[in-house]
């Protein structure tokens, strides 16, 4: 019975896989289509593979380059994700092994944070980013990607370190460690799987924020996502461009998560057994 229940569990998981992956597996293969044979309906499944796609999304025909739009994305994304890590950590110390006083209510008001439509503060972003010259500005969005991941990131590394040994600790206390060499020798080391699977959600978060980026950016400081929805216009065919130009967006997510697969699984079942 056991046997049975396994292999109908398996093939659950396997049919769930293949429906997740068929949209990614159809956006691969309209990318090598011509526009033409990408708006058939229809969709051709045996029409011709071609390059087209992509090098419209390069530039190669005399369009815009893509490389300052990934450029600054990669700088956001990784420059927010350091700046939560290096706050969450102590902040998850103090609410998950030396407790600071009414914690929960300390959780509690990180989560609150997230309640608001992230549309309900963009008008006061903006105004407060145009009265100080920060518009169109990549650190502007550095510091909006810190504070939007910070309270996910606080959440869940408070999760991973209630699981780190208080005796390992206080051993390292005793031997005249201090606060810094606790997070970063002791600590960090033990929960390096829930850093890890921290930092993939907050870099994913960031890589794949539109709002904020397509508002307050402009030339200088334009994101991938926001240069990706150019190719959208109401006049021509663009399914094939778009298709192409978000494959080449999601690398970076898709290689990130593939590198980080074990200690993204080890990170989150770490948290979720107590």
């Amino acid at each position: 019975m056991n046997a049975v229940r396994s292999k109908g569990l398996g093939l659950l998981a396997w049919f769930l896989g293949i429906v997740f992956f068929l949209p990614i597996a159809w956006m691969a293969l309209t990318s090598f289509h011509s526009e033409t044979d990408a708006a058939t309906n229809p969709p051709s499944f045996t029409a011709a593979l071609t390059l087209d796609g992509y090098r419209d999304f390069f530039g190669v025909g005399g369009g815009a380059s893509p490389w300052p739009s990934l450029i600054n994305s990669t700088v956001a994304s990784v420059s927010s994700t350091l700046l939560v890590l290096l706050l969450a950590l102590p902040a998850a110390y103090a609410l998950s092994i030396r407790r600071v006083r009414k914690w929960t209510d300390v959780l509690f008001f990180f989560l609150s944070t997230k309640m608001l439509p992230a549309v309900a503060g963009l008008l006061p972003i903006y105004l407060f980013a145009k009265n100080t010259e920060l518009l169109d500005n990549i650190w502007l969005l550095v510091l909006l990607y810190t504070s939007m991941n910070l309270p996910i990131a606080v959440w869940m590394m408070q999760s991973f370190l209630s699981e780190v040994p208080v005796a390992v600790i206080e051993a390292a206390r005793v031997d005249g460690a201090r606060l810094p060499t606790v997070l970063l020798r002791v600590v960090a080391p033990i929960a390096l799987p829930g850093i890890a699977a921290t930092a993939l959600i907050c870099f994913i978060f960031s890589w794949n924020e539109l709002l904020f980026a397509r508002v307050l950016t402009g030339v200088v400081a334009e994101t991938a996502p926001v240069f990706l929805t150019g190719f959208i216009t109401s006049q021509g065919l663009f399914l094939a461009k778009v298709c192409a130009a978000s494959l080449v967006v999601s690398l970076p997510v898709l290689a990130a998560g593939f590198a980080a697969q074990d200690k993204l699984v080890q990170g989150l079942s770490l948290g979720a057994v107590k």
